[in-house]
């Protein structure tokens, strides 16, 4: 149930008619397109619509004989007409006066138009009457106060982006909605404070920032294989500053020898930033030329949280290092897996678990292990093995044969692999008072897998040796 358009009209026998209030939802509108197929009539422009219904509600040239309106075999009961427009026979559109005024909607009819369904199917009709009602209620007692009308209708957008938001009435009871309207104190608006930033905050400055970092691979261990990783990251900000539009510089670093960040998007809130930044891309190899920096975003926060940026970078190392081997003889497979955390990096993990599938064999009947650290358990479903270092999926179209794969997963708090950090010290707040800033970071797996080198594998990059 929606409507396309509605209209608040006025008739004057003496002064003509006037488009007081008018409202329309081009997305109601495009499922008319869709629904209603080339049968749809477009909304006409306000005038052309005024001029039709008025010469349709024999407003205008009432003594004239209008074949398509006086017509005999056209004999209207209901509020629901037909109008004529440029573009053909708008339908059905619910319309009628009170006082002078017009009320008019185009409700939504969700099928065909031909031939026309009855009344009674269309849901549309029934909820555009009772808005189109709470608006004459709201209306209607200010009638004879011309200032007072027009102070009405003037709230009438406001009003309907709570009572019909997107075009669907929820909430019919406009002058209760105004009654509530009228006793929030209004807030004076300050023209420099941007559509995105929609509420204010009172209290004492602070900003929260959290570096994420996730990191891919795909290791084979094998020589005419290649392996591949990818690290991406985002920073998430919450910033909670008074003022319409705060401005805060904040700063990303990176030690020394790290390798320059790349694939920087940057949220529309940011002000201003080097041009380099943003060209420098992962799909050329890196070179003396690429931009490293200073990483330096001047912004105004949105009210609420939100992703300040992204970007990739190309680490010359994975996390960890692994070989996965696995035969099978008869009915029993002999698995070897070896996992090395590379020396660069923190060992602080959170949590840090190789997942071992072995789908499409049927249930595990016996398991026979040894374990250099950790613990090894028999998934519930009898079909995995759990190495628990720090989707129940019975079937798998990939693990066909010697074809398998050891999967971590793994979360390292305040790390991350590109050495990325925020410099609190150059975080910039121009506001009254000393903010509290608060940063993190951390390094989350995702989708690192490692193959049977004993096996082929499915490849990310073509074999280096023919």
């Amino acid at each position: 149930m929606a409507l396309r358009a509605l209209w608040l009209l006025r008739h004057d026998p003496a002064a003509g008619g006037a488009v007081l209030f008018s409202r329309r939802y081009p997305t109601v509108e495009l499922r008319a397109e869709t629904l209603n197929g080339s049968a749809r009539v477009p909304i006409p422009s306000d005038s052309a619509f005024l001029e039709a219904l008025l010469l349709e509600l024999k407003l205008e040239d009432e003594h004239l004989f209008v074949e398509h309106r006086d017509t005999c075999t056209r004999i209207s009961r209901s509020c629901v007409h037909s109008v004529s427009t440029a573009a053909g026979e708008l339908w059905p559109v619910l319309a009628f006066r009170k006082s002078g005024l017009i009320y008019a909607c185009v409700p939504l009819v969700e099928g065909g138009l031909e031939p026309r369904p009855a009344l009674l199917t269309v849901r549309g009709l029934s909820q555009g009457l009772a808005l189109l009602l709470g608006i004459m209620d709201y209306v209607s007692p200010s009638r004879k106060n011309e200032a007072e009308l027009s102070s009405k209708v003037g709230q009438l957008r406001t009003l309907l982006i709570q009572a019909c938001p997107l075009g669907t009435p929820l909430n019919t009871n406009i002058r209760g909605l105004s009654s509530s309207f009228e006793d929030i104190q209004e807030m004076p608006v300050d023209k420099e404070q941007p559509a995105w930033r929609s509420s204010s905050y009172k209290g004492k400055p602070q900003v929260n920032v959290c570096i994420a970092e996730k990191v891919k691979c795909m290791q084979y261990d094998q020589r005419d294989v290649v392996d591949t990783w990818q690290v991406y990251g985002a920073v998430n900000c919450k910033c909670d500053i008074e003022g319409a539009a705060p401005n805060v510089t904040l700063s990303l670093a990176l030690p020394s020898n790290a390798p320059p960040l790349q694939d920087i998007v940057v949220h529309h809130c940011v002000t201003s930033v080097d041009p380099a930044m943003l060209l420098s891309t992962s799909a050329e190899p890196l070179h003396d030329s690429v931009y490293n920096g200073p990483y330096k975003f001047p912004f105004i926060p949105p009210s609420d949280s939100f992703d300040l940026c992204y970007y990739t970078s190309q680490v010359p190392v994975p996390p960890i290092l692994g070989c996965y081997q696995l035969v099978e003889e008869g009915s029993q497979i002999k698995i070897t897996v070896n996992l090395k955390l590379h020396e660069s990096i923190k060992n602080s993990f959170e949590y840090c678990e190789a997942r071992i599938p072995f789908f499409n064999r049927g249930p595990i009947a016996q398991s026979e292990h040894k374990v250099s650290y950790g613990q090894l358990d028999v998934f519930r479903e009898k079909s995995l093995l759990v190495w628990v270092i720090g989707k129940e999926h019975p079937t798998d179209y990939v693990c066909t044969g010697n074809t398998a794969y050891v999967k971590l997963y793994f979360r390292i708090p305040d790390f991350t692999l590109t050495g990325c950090y925020v410099d609190q010290h150059s975080v910039q707040i121009f506001v009254p008072g000393k903010p509290k800033i608060t940063a993190s970071r951390e390094l989350i797996s995702s989708d690192y897998y490692i193959w049977n080198s004993k096996a082929p594998a499915p490849m990310v990059f073509k074999p280096l040796l023919d």
